[in-house]
């Protein structure tokens, strides 16, 4: 996989954020029929998938330099968006070690791990190009890195990371690195149990999926990481859609018209995974954010005709949860002159090979 990143695109201010044909191609759409409704679909993290975003435990894209220079602004605004509470240390280094060493195996042209022994006190040396580090440490000494070691190696990573201790047959948020959340707060959650943080959810404790979720999230084994899809939809391509920073993106849902609702209004899929950690038996829960906007989603006519059904056939519950409701019509209208009524195959991806000129 070449890799061309763009270091100079925003996620604020003038949101220079666009992906290109190939990062359209694969991009995760989530709709493999033409209704959604809320499931556990979690599925093995295997090196296959309907496209190129499923084939490596952690992806990296045109987006990378990019999306650490964002989420270096979040973190210096609000230091709050990472937490990690005084018992996760183990886990904290199991993490560290996981992202190290898979970056470093998929990706050896921009990342590289020289370890002079695997155990606690052996000293490491972490490369990575694309951000200009070069860091030496003793592993299991966290004051040999600049902070601590699960800030220190999410803020090289893109998307959201979250560790969940398991103790008392239920899972707890106890740390965090959350600066790319679709309207969730990491200060709110924090020590929380599995259901306690999946409270607000429509329709799907009814259904049972929680409960089922969380029965099968405590046997995860190590060595047989999970992954489900989770999507929303936001104005802009901006990445921290907290509800810390809601006065600054708040306002922008009354700013669609028929006009611009194409350019601006983004399809935003999370790429959940989950991970048991060998040291501490915690669940580490990476949820990477990709965005796409209606105008580049349309590009691939299945999706383009996908997307205005599961709108359309989308429950009032879930349309309110998601903060659709007020600019939903609108992009009916929109996505209607992209949807000719065919049968579409199932599936999620995309169909073709290359794009039509833009």
């Amino acid at each position: 996989m070449t890799l061309a990143f763009k270091p100079d695109e925003t996620f604020r201010g003038d949101y220079t954020y666009r992906n290109s044909d190939a990062a359209i191609l694969r991009f995760p759409f989530p709709f493999p029929e033409d209704r959604y409704m809320y499931s556990v679909n979690i599925e093995p993290h295997t090196r296959s998938g309907p496209t190129d975003v499923f084939r490596r435990p952690f992806d990296v894209d045109e987006h990378y330099i990019a999306e650490c220079r964002d989420k270096a602004i979040t973190l210096e605004r609000d230091p709050s968006r990472c937490q990690a509470l005084p018992h996760m240390m183990l886990a904290q280094w199991d993490t560290l070690e996981l992202l190290m060493e898979s970056l470093a195996a998929d990706y050896p042209a921009h990342f590289a791990l020289i370890k002079e022994g695997d155990d606690f006190g052996s000293r490491w040396t972490w490369i990575n190009r694309p951000l200009g580090i070069e860091q030496s440490f003793i592993f299991g000494n966290p004051d040999t890195l600049p902070c601590e070691p699960f800030e220190y190696i999410t803020r090289q990573a893109q998307g959201d990371f979250a560790i969940c201790d398991q103790r008392d047959n239920n899972l707890f948020m106890d740390a965090g690195m959350v600066t790319s959340q679709a309207d969730w707060s990491l200060a709110f959650d924090v020590g929380m149990s599995f259901m306690e943080w999946h409270g607000p959810v429509p329709l799907a404790h009814q259904a049972g999926v929680f409960e089922r979720a969380l029965k099968f999230l405590l046997m995860l084994r190590l060595g047989q990481p999970m992954r489900r899809l989770n999507w929303t939809m936001t104005i802009n391509p901006r990445l921290d859609t907290s509800p810390e920073s809601y006065p600054e993106w708040g306002p922008d849902r009354a700013s669609l018209t028929p006009d611009n609702i194409g350019r601006k209004l983004h399809l935003r899929v999370e790429l959940q995974t989950l991970w048991r950690l060998p040291r501490s038996n915690a669940i580490l829960f990476p949820i990477r954010c990709y965005l796409a906007s209606l105008d580049e989603l349309a590009r691939v006519p299945k999706w383009g005709a996908r997307l205005h059904r599961v709108l359309s056939t989308l429950p009032p519950e879930l349309v309110d949860y998601k903060g659709l409701t007020r600019f939903l019509p609108t992009a009916l209208d929109w996505l209607a002159a992209h949807d000719d009524g065919r049968e579409l195959p199932i599936g999620i991806e995309p169909g073709i090979a290359t794009l039509t000129p833009r």
